[in-house]
Order: C-alpha cells, then sequence, then structure tokens
C-alpha cells in the first residue's frame, strides 16, 4: 500500500537558499519524502520542467478590518483567502485592529468569528495596538503574545492610530520583555499635518497632492526615528512598507552598524510612481495608499535594496477598497479631496506573479531571494517556520508549481478579490501559480478555484528566541 496521498513528480524546487530536482511525497497535509524515484501515490502531479516554491505567506495585508470613517473593506477572509491563493499565497497574516477604547481581547475575538468559517487558506493575526493603557501594557497584551499572537504594530501617523514616542517606547519595552516582534508604521504625523492643511487652504485638492502631503522626507525622518527608538530599548523591529531610497538607505545604515532592523517592502513601490497619482479623471485616486507611490529612481533604490538583503519580506499591504460606490475610494463623493480618500489599494493576487515575472524572469532578484522575501523569512520572522515557509520533510505541503511560459496582460476581470480594479491593469507579465497547495490540497488548478470556505486553519505563532521565531533570520 501507498504512503503517499499525493506525490509531484519531477519537482524543480527552491527554497530560500537551495536549489534541487526531486519528487515531493505529502500525507495528511506533510511533507514526508523528499527523493528521486518515490513509489506511487494515490494522487500524482508531473511538474517536469516547472518551479516548485513554498507558497507565499503575505505577512502584510488587511481583511475585513473595521473602518471607522464610513468605509467598507471589499474584501472579506472568504473573498480575500480566495484571491491569495489563485495568486500562489498559502497564509495570510492580517490585522485585529483594536479602536481606542477597545479590550484587545476583544479586537482578537471579533476577528476570529470574521476569519473561522470563511478563509480558504492558512492564516494568523499581528495585533494593531492603537490604546495602550495600563492594562493592555501589564496584562493584555502580554497574555495575547503567550497564546500565539506574537506581533504587532504601532502607526506613527493617522489620528485614529498613532502613537507618540512615549507610547511606542513602552510598547516596544513590552514586546522586548515578551519576546515579541514589533512592525513600524514610520511616516511623520506632524510633519503630514501641517502640509495637508496648507495644500487644502490652497485648494490643492486632487489625488495627486496625496504624495505632496506625504513627501520623502516624512518617512525618511520617521524611519530614522523608529531606528532610534528601537535601539534605546534594544528590540529587533520591523519597518513596513518601505517606498523610497531615503528610507531603504536609513535601514541600511543601521543593519551596517550591526542593529536587527528588518525591511518591508511591497509591490506598489516597485511598480507604481508618484505619477500614477495624477491620471485624469480622478483615477489617480486608485492608487492612494501611504506611503505613496514614489519616483523612478525609489523603485530603482528599492529592487537594489531587495536584491542587496536590505529587506527581509515582501508583502502586499492589501488594503482592498472599492473605486466606485458610497464605502470606497469616492465615498466622500466623485472628486474628494485626497484626504478623504481611503488609503490602500488591492494586491493580494498579484503580489507573487508581479515579483516573479518581473524580479526572477528578467533577472533583477534570483529564485531564491525571491522565496526568502516571499514566504521563508516571513515564516521565521512571525514564528511559524519551519511549519511553514519552505519545502522541507515535517513541513506543511503548502507549495506553488508556477507557470512560468505565459503572456498575460493584467486585467481586473481575471482577478478573484471582491475590489472594483486593479492599479496593475494593463501591465504584462509571463509567470502565474498553476497550482496552489495549501496543506497538500490544491485550493488552485489552472485557473480554477477548489478550496472551500472555512477549510483555513488558525495559525499559533512562536516568540523570538523560541523555535520557529525570528532568531532564526540571519
Amino acid at each position: 500500500m501507498t504512503r503517499f496521498d499525493l506525490v509531484i513528480r519531477n519537482a524543480r524546487v527552491a527554497t530560500g537558499s537551495d536549489i534541487f530536482q526531486c519528487d515531493i511525497g505529502i500525507s495528511e497535509g506533510t511533507v514526508v519524502a523528499l527523493q528521486r524515484g518515490l513509489d506511487k501515490g494515490h494522487r500524482e502531479i508531473d511538474a517536469s520542467g516547472r518551479w516548485v516554491l513554498p507558497g507565499g505567506i503575505d505577512g502584510h495585508c488587511h481583511l475585513d478590518q473595521p473602518m471607522h470613517d464610513g468605509s467598507v473593506m471589499a474584501d472579506d477572509f472568504g473573498t480575500g483567502t480566495r484571491s491569495a491563493a489563485c495568486g500562489g499565497t498559502t497564509t495570510v497574516i492580517p490585522f485585529a485592529c483594536q479602536t481606542k477604547g477597545q479590550s484587545l481581547f476583544a479586537a482578537v475575538e471579533d476577528y476570529h468569528q470574521r476569519a473561522a468559517s470563511s478563509a480558504v487558506i492558512d492564516y494568523a493575526f499581528h495585533i494593531i495596538v492603537t490604546d495602550p493603557t495600563p492594562d493592555v501594557l501589564a496584562h493584555e497584551l502580554p497574555s495575547l503574545i503567550d497564546r500565539g499572537y506574537t506581533s504587532f504594530k504601532v502607526y506613527m501617523t493617522y489620528d485614529d492610530m498613532k502613537l507618540d514616542d512615549r507610547q511606542i517606547l513602552d510598547l516596544l519595552a513590552v514586546a522586548r520583555r515578551e519576546n515579541a516582534m514589533a512592525m513600524i508604521h514610520a511616516e511623520n504625523t506632524d510633519c503630514i499635518a501641517w502640509l495637508t492643511e496648507h495644500l487644502l487652504a490652497a485648494n490643492l485638492t486632487a489625488p495627486k497632492f496625496h504624495a505632496a502631503s506625504r513627501p520623502v522626507l516624512v518617512e525618511r525622518e520617521a524611519t530614522n526615528r523608529a531606528i532610534a527608538l528601537a535601539e534605546l530599548v534594544d528590540l529587533p523591529v520591523l519597518i513596513v512598507h518601505v517606498s523610497s531610497g531615503d528610507a531603504t538607505d536609513e535601514i541600511r545604515r543601521a543593519q551596517g552598524r550591526g542593529l536587527p532592523i528588518f525591511g518591508e517592502t511591497c509591490p506598489q513601490y516597485l511598480f507604481l510612481t508618484s505619477e500614477d497619482l495624477a491620471a485624469p479623471d480622478y483615477e489617480g485616486a486608485k492608487c492612494i495608499c501611504s506611503p505613496p507611490p514614489r519616483e523612478k529612481k525609489d523603485q530603482d533604490a528599492i529592487w537594489n535594496g531587495l536584491r542587496g538583503g536590505v529587506f527581509q519580506v515582501f508583502s502586499s499591504d492589501h488594503a482592498p477598497f472599492r473605486y466606485a460606490g458610497s464605502d470606497g475610494k469616492r465615498r466622500a463623493g466623485e472628486s474628494p479631496a485626497f484626504v478623504d480618500v481611503p488609503n490602500g489599494i488591492p494586491g493580494i493576487e498579484t503580489r507573487l506573479p508581479l515579483l516573479f515575472s518581473e524580479g526572477v524572469m528578467k533577472g533583477r532578484i534570483d529564485v531564491n531571494t525571491f522565496v526568502a522575501v516571499t514566504a521563508t523569512n516571513v515564516a521565521k520572522i512571525y514564528g511559524i517556520y519551519p511549519r511553514k515557509g519552505t519545502v522541507a520533510v515535517g513541513a506543511d505541503a503548502d507549495m506553488v508549481i508556477w507557470n512560468d511560459d505565459l503572456d498575460i496582460c493584467i486585467d481586473n476581470a481575471m482577478l478573484h478579490h471582491n475590489v472594483d480594479y486593479t492599479p496593475y491593469q494593463g501591465m504584462r507579465i509571463n509567470a502565474w501559480p498553476a497550482i496552489t497547495l495549501s496543506r497538500g490540497e490544491i485550493v488552485w488548478n489552472e485557473g480554477s478555484i477548489c478550496g472551500a470556505p472555512g477549510r483555513g486553519r488558525f495559525q499559533r505563532c512562536e516568540r523570538r528566541n523560541a523555535p520557529g521565531g525570528a532568531a532564526f533570520i540571519r
């Protein structure tokens, strides 16, 4: 009797460090054998000529997150994880967001209710801390870290989320004591508010002025300050969605001094520029996100940072607001001021195809770097490695068999999110996942959605310095 539920034959496997040819034996959702000439499985897939890579882990995405400005995220855990699976992602880590005055426990429980019966693929949660009360610092956050919610995000901007430096230090101190991972959105809120006030007073309200309200220097200053706060507390931190060459240089300098500073970037900073914010007929609103897309030289700096190891993580920062309607980008009218447009763009499905096609296939990064920044490093930083993020005996059988012999023009009609546009409309790419497997089960197969809502499982995350924690990052 065969011992394999599934055998993937003739796989050309890449991990974050190696490339090898083998058959992959899978049983009960786990990789149990990697060798040539495996015995027959109950089911078999011939991957001859194709890359077989670890399933992507999107470590920064927003799904069904409650908003307080009248906007509504278009993707819940059902449509969001379905779209992720179609694009080769097998684990997502969105945010349980605390509102001011709310218990962290309540925010996490609410998020479990939203995810449990809907998720197509596996998921974990970060926490967004907006109200670090004494009880949150002394009791709630340590308790949640102990239960497997080992990463949290702090904001240096947005009126309903921002924390001052003293509050951030208090939270970083908790992270240090509890071996948790802190993520920082680094933009200088006072500079943004001052610039926004003057732009609005001058009636400079079009989407392109969103970039003027958040210039590179506000990201550079805040990145420098976030690094200084982390250095003061002696704590590893991750600077999220880095958009500019200047902020990249700040992280590189910190890393050069031996500080444990991690960097994350996103597709919008490789494939969009400030010119997209100036698109006619208010189309630029589709590209409003924070930090905003920058210039071509910043794109080049981000590519260099990916290639040179400044960035450990490549996430989507998927924030799915519809363009039309009363609850999305135009919730405040047909041509609202940039300040009234919800921040964020969709990208959970296009993240991996864009980077594989434009990065690996065009020689900007190698396949091992691709795997590292889209899966392996993410799993290590957030404490789900080696269960996730690699192809290895004992790991979950989360894998993508790639088709890299395509000529695709991205069109929103081909995507599976619940958003009415994609900012990457019309881009030509040459790769897309042929088959996505989550714990050995096919959830996307050559254009067909196979994963059922509710099959996704919550993933408990380990602390830093524990097996599977961020101490594995080198």
